[in-house]
């Protein structure tokens, strides 16, 4: 039997082509990779804010001045899923009103004198300032995924308080990243000013202190 040479190259080409693989892999070899993690912080990125109330003009009846709350942002960075909350209390410390105080903020206010709270001065009583969570929401910031802290004001949170009140809390495993609170409705905020409110001497506000508090845990 006569074969001629491109029957030859037929019946090679598939021998020819293995070695080629073969030659290839030849230099081939394993490698891996790895990373690790370090923790950040858990921090405010936007800290909370209460914007200042409408003015009162008084009526002889019970009001109630509404304002919207600001929003705020907090940041988990911990990378530790342990939860956090923020609570609000009104400041007893030094210089400081838990309440809604007379206070004079300039050098004189009529015959009181200033900057700073007037001894003796008039005062509402404490959880007179509400805040609503009602329609807000939270929205995740710069790629952040998983599970979103919870608004803890569906019914209307004290914030002139004697004590740390809650919130926001963000539960274990969720609230990881970046979360800025939105929507807040414009009547969130809620002062219920009595009959029994008094005038100020001129250029004088009733003004209060504020402790936010963001804490490990839900």
């Amino acid at each position: 039997m006569v074969v001629r040479r491109r029957d030859i190259a037929a019946l090679l080409g598939p021998l020819a082509l293995a070695a080629l693989v073969h030659a290839a892999s030849a230099g081939a070899t394993s490698d891996t990779t790895q990373f690790a993690v370090n923790a950040g912080s858990l921090s405010f990125s936007t800290n909370p804010h209460v914007p200042t109330l409408p003015t009162l003009t008084l009526n002889g009846q019970a009001q109630t001045l509404n304002a919207q709350m600001n929003n705020f942002s907090v940041i988990d960075a911990t990378g530790s899923g342990s939860g956090w909350n923020v609570t609000v209390q009104g400041d007893s410390s030094a210089s400081h009103s838990a309440v809604f105080k007379q206070y004079c903020p300039s050098a004189t206010c009529g015959t009181d004198t200033g900057p700073g709270y007037i001894t003796g001065g008039a005062t509402l009583a404490a959880n007179s300032l509400t805040l609503a969570s009602t329609g807000a929401s939270f929205t995740a910031q710069n790629g952040t995924t998983g599970t979103a802290p919870a608004h803890q004001c569906a019914s209307a949170c004290n914030v002139d308080s004697g004590t740390a009140v809650k919130i926001v809390s963000a539960a274990s495993g969720a609230g990881m990243g970046t979360y800025a609170t939105s929507s807040w409705s414009g009547t969130s905020l809620a002062l219920t000013a009595p009959t029994t409110i008094k005038v100020l001497q001129t250029n004088e506000v009733y003004h209060l202190d504020l402790v936010w508090s963001l804490n490990s845990g839900p």
